[in-house]
C-alpha cells in the first residue's frame, strides 16, 4: 500500500469496530481540499527552476487545519494525503481543536543554498497564502524544514497581510512569538507515554531499561527525559550505529560526543547496528529514526515489554499485528509522539492571546493532555477487548470527529 492507502485502510478498521456509517467513512477518506502549486525559483548561478508544492488540509470539522511542511525529493500528493488524514487524528486523540494538515515541496534541501530555500519558502508561502491563516491553516516545520523556515513563512504572510501575524505558523523562533519547549516537546512527549505504559502494567519506570534507535532531536529528548525519570538508558543508534552499555549511557554526554564526531558510533561501550539495538533484551524499545524498521523480517527477535513509537510508522501493519500478542504494550505514533503538535497547539494560543508562558506551564500543560489522552486510550483498549493498540487510538479519535460531524451537519 502507498501511504494514502494505507490511511484509509486503518480509517475501515477503526470504522468497523466503532460502527461507524459507510457515507460517514467514505467522507472522512477525502480530503477537504488538496492543493498542488508550482514554485519557481531563481536560483544562485541565475537559472529558474520549478519545483512542485502541496498542502492537504483533510478535516477541518472540529478547528483550524493543522500539520507540518515538509522538504524532500520523495514527496508525493498521496503522501501529503495520508499525513494529513494521520494528524487529524492525533489533534483528536489528544483533543486539542485542529483538523488535519500537511504540506510539502518536492526538492532535495540538501542540495539548496540558503538563499534558494528562503526564496523557494517564500515563494511557496505566497501560492499558499489564499489557503492558509491563523484561523484556517497553521503550518509548522516538518522533514528537512526548522523554526527559520517558519520565520521565512510568518514573515512572507506578515508583508502581504501588511502586520506581523506570528500565528500563521508554529514551530517558530521564541524571538517571534515561537513557544518554550517547543523543540523538546515531542521527545518529552515520547518519555511520558512511556512512563504511563509502564504504569499500566504495574512497573516503575525508574526500574526498566530503555534503548532508543534515531538520536536526533526527538530520540536524545526522550532519552534525556527517560534518564531524568530514573530509567536506564542502555542503547541509543543514529543512522551509522549505534552504542550498548548495560549500565547505562548519561544522553547529554552522547549528544555532546555526536555533536563533536557526528555519530554516536565511537561512543565507550558496545559498539552495535541499528539491527541489532531493536532486537536487544530490554524493558522499554522506542523506535525514532525512520518507518518499517520493525518489519516481518525482524519483528520474531523484538525482546521489548512496551514499544513507544517516537517516529512516524516505524513498524509495518503485518509486524504490529504480531507484536500486539507478544509485548505488554505496543503505544502507536499518533499518541506517542504527540508532544509536538500538543505544543504547537500552546504556541498557537499564545500567539492570539500575546500573552506568553514559562517553560514549567508549558511543561505541565504538556503532560496533562498526554496522560488524559493515555488513560482515554487505555479505557478503549479495555472496553473492546482484543484489538490492536492503534485500532483504539483510531477509535478515540473517530469517534470525536464523527460526533463533532453529526452535531455541525452537512450544509446545505
Amino acid at each position: 500500500m502507498n501511504p494514502y492507502e494505507m490511511a484509509c485502510y486503518q480509517l475501515e478498521r477503526a470504522a468497523e469496530i466503532a460502527g461507524v456509517d459507510e457515507g460517514i467513512v467514505e467522507y472522512l477518506k477525502v480530503p477537504d481540499r488538496a492543493v498542488e502549486v508550482k514554485v519557481p525559483v531563481k536560483m544562485d548561478d541565475g537559472s529558474l527552476r520549478i519545483f512542485t508544492g502541496y498542502r492537504v488540509q483533510h478535516c477541518g470539522i472540529r478547528g483550524p487545519y493543522k500539520g507540518g511542511i515538509r522538504y524532500h525529493p520523495n514527496v508525493t500528493m498521496d503522501e501529503v494525503k495520508a499525513l494529513a488524514m494521520w494528524m487529524t487524528w492525533k489533534c483528536a486523540l489528544v483533543n486539542i481543536p485542529f483538523g488535519g494538515g500537511k504540506g510539502g515541496v518536492r526538492v532535495n534541501a540538501k542540495e539548496l543554498s540558503r538563499g534558494e530555500l528562503e526564496r523557494l519558502t517564500r515563494r511557496f508561502t505566497t501560492m499558499l497564502i489564499p489557503f492558509i491563516g491563523p484561523e484556517r491553516d497553521i503550518p509548522a516545520p516538518d522533514m528537512y524544514t526548522d523554526e527559520q523556515t517558519m520565520a521565512w513563512m510568518m514573515d512572507t504572510y506578515s508583508v502581504y497581510k501588511g502586520y506581523a501575524v506570528p500565528g500563521i505558523v508554529t514551530g517558530k523562533p521564541v524571538s517571534l512569538g515561537g513557544s518554550l519547549g517547543r523543540n523538546s516537546a515531542t521527545g518529552r512527549g515520547v518519555a511520558i507515554i512511556a512512563r504511563e505504559s509502564a504504569k499500566a502494567i504495574g512497573m516503575d519506570i525508574s526500574e526498566m531499561t530503555v534503548a532508543v534507535q534515531g538520536y536526533g532531536n526527538v530520540g536524545y529528548w526522550a532519552a534525556k527525559t527517560l534518564h531524568e525519570m530514573g530509567a536506564t538508558i542502555v542503547a541509543v543508534s543514529d543512522s551509522r550505529g549505534g552504542v550498548f552499555n548495560p549500565e547505562g549511557l548519561d544522553p547529554d554526554e552522547v549528544l555532546e560526543f555526536k555533536r563533536k564526531t557526528g555519530t554516536v558510533v565511537g561512543y565507550e561501550g558496545e559498539q552495535i547496528t541499528n539491527e541489532e539495538l531493536l532486537e536487544l533484551d530490554v524493558d522499554v524499545l522506542v523506535p525514532a529514526a525512520i518507518e518499517n524498521v520493525i518489519n516481518e523480517s525482524n519483528m520474531r527477535n523484538i525482546k521489548a515489554r512496551l514499544v513507544v513509537e517516537g517516529a512516524n510508522g516505524p513498524i509495518t501493519p503485518e509486524a504490529e499485528e504480531y507484536l500486539d500478542k507478544k509485548c505488554e504494550l505496543v503505544v502507536p505514533d499518533i499518541l506517542a509522539n504527540s508532544g509536538g503538535v500538543i505544543v504547537s497547539y500552546f504556541e498557537w494560543v499564545q500567539d492570539l492571546e500575546r500573552y506568553f508562558w514559562d517553560l514549567e506551564k508549558v511543561n505541565a500543560e504538556l503532560e496533562k493532555i498526554l496522560v488524559r489522552a493515555f488513560n482515554d486510550l487505555l479505557r478503549t483498549k479495555q472496553e473492546y477487548g482484543d484489538i490492536l493498540w492503534r485500532d483504539a487510538a483510531m477509535v478515540v479519535a473517530l469517534d470525536r470527529v464523527v460526533e463533532a460531524l453529526r452535531k455541525r451537519g452537512i450544509f446545505p
